[in-house]
């Protein structure tokens, strides 16, 4: 193979030497060049690594002899340590243009070293786990969180070769050695501004509409699934300045968080947008429910509320009134302290494809007490706009890309063509 890849091989060889072994010879027979990294810290290593657990301590600020001392009285303090030395030789690697990928072997403690060195690379960086622990739901969260990191299940523990080890290692450096083969590498250019757009299955019908308005509007779109993780990690990717702009229909994470819904997305949902300064077009779409599939505790609590059950892992129960004054009362809050445009647009026939006459989710009186409250703390209540129309529709989507085109035009942005997008202001009903 003449496009010859590093890629770093993340491990402890103390207790995984001879397994390891093998993986090195298969990325080196594809004809790539593995970097062994050694982040050892109960016992010397049978072989040291082309980055050694020595360097790796030292790297992190504490000599191997403290690291393995510290690793029997105070583990997480050694844990850390290597992780914080590991991270900062791959960035160093990075910046070198030495590595391409990068893929963890191993169990808990290795699946954890790997994972937050693997959160610290940028996106589009290929980036691969193969652990026993990579189904572990207590753990998951914690290795992934919302990076691009593909974990490979091993079911098997990564001691001791045998054929059915064998099989699955050999799938995931397979897995990782076709990514750096075919990545599109980390380094994305747009010609067009780029806008985020919050998505969510109950709003999916204005968000595929906007995806084609906001493309003939001279801005690439980029859909990010509100389901908790997904809208998190396009907070941090404003933060990362990777947007000019959000179309943020469905932001129902913050009502998740106030009363520990499954999707929740943390305590900083719409914060990203507020102090970055980018034009933000907002719709209530998903605060109507709250998603308690799989929780008996959280269904029993609510067991006298409307409810939509999808399957046993979907449940949406109804929001109450009084739950939406205390939603309305943060997301105030927040746009309160927004420094660039933004217009919340309400649409006064219903949030969500759930949201509709005659199906159990609806209930006017609650959505207006929170449009009521949500006036009532705005400091230019002005900037909600009500439309007699229904989220779940097209002509909600044009309503919604023809403001939000109007407030980042407002910004002084250069001029944009827009072909196709035909204003719809008559149904503006302020």
């Amino acid at each position: 193979m003449s496009d010859k890849k590093g890629i770093v091989i993340v491990c402890n060889l103390d207790t995984r030497g001879e397994d390891i072994v093998f993986v090195k010879q298969l990325i080196a027979g594809r004809g790539h060049d593995p970097i062994l990294l050694d982040f050892s810290m109960e016992e010397p290593p049978p072989f040291p690594g082309d980055i050694r657990t020595e360097d790796v301590a030292l790297r992190g600020g504490l000599p191997i002899e403290v690291v393995r001392e510290k690793y029997r009285s105070d583990r997480d303090t050694a844990t850390n340590n290597q992780i914080a030395g590991a991270s900062a030789i791959v960035d160093d690697l990075l910046r070198q243009g030495r590595v391409h990928g990068i893929v963890g072997i191993g169990g808990g403690t290795a699946t954890l070293v790997a994972t937050s060195i693997m959160r610290r690379l940028p996106f589009g960086f290929p980036k691969l786990m193969a652990s026993p622990m990579a189904a572990h739901p207590a753990y998951i969260d914690k290795y992934v969180g919302t990076r691009d990191i593909t974990m490979h299940h091993t079911v098997l523990d990564i001691v001791k070769m045998n054929p059915l080890l064998k099989a699955q290692i050999v799938n995931a450096i397979g897995a990782i050695c076709g990514m750096v083969e075919m990545t599109l590498g980390t380094d994305f250019h747009f010609d067009k501004p780029c806008v985020a757009i919050s998505s969510f299955g109950f709003g999916e019908m204005a968000v595929q509409t906007a995806i084609g308005m906001l493309e003939e509007a001279g801005f690439t779109p980029v859909v990010c699934h509100a389901q908790g993780k997904g809208d998190k990690a396009m907070e941090e990717m404003i933060r990362d300045g990777a947007f000019q702009g959000v179309l943020d229909l469905c932001i129902g994470g913050v009502a998740e968080h106030l009363f520990k819904g499954n999707r929740d997305p943390g305590p900083d949902r719409l914060l990203a947008a507020v102090e970055a300064g980018i034009p933000m077009l907002l719709a209530p779409c998903g605060l109507d429910i709250l998603s308690y599939g799989g929780r008996a505790d959280m269904l029993e609590k609510t067991r006298d509320r409307p409810q939509y059950v999808q399957d046993a892992l979907r449940v949406q129960v109804r929001t109450t009134a009084d739950e939406l004054r205390q939603v309305a009362d943060v997301i105030a809050e927040r746009l309160n302290r927004a420094r660039g445009p933004w217009t919340f647009l309400v649409p006064l026939e219903g949030w969500s494809s759930l949201d509709r006459p005659g199906r159990p989710i609806y209930d006017p009186v609650a959505d207006a007490a929170f449009v009521a409250r949500l006036k009532e703390r705005l400091d230019a209540p002005e900037r909600i706009q009500e439309v007699a129309l229904h989220l779940y529709t097209p002509q909600f989507a044009r309503a919604a890309v023809d403001e939000f085109v109007r407030l980042f035009d407002a910004t002084g942005a250069a001029p944009r063509k827009r072909a196709g997008a035909a204003a719809t202001q008559e149904a503006l009903q302020t």
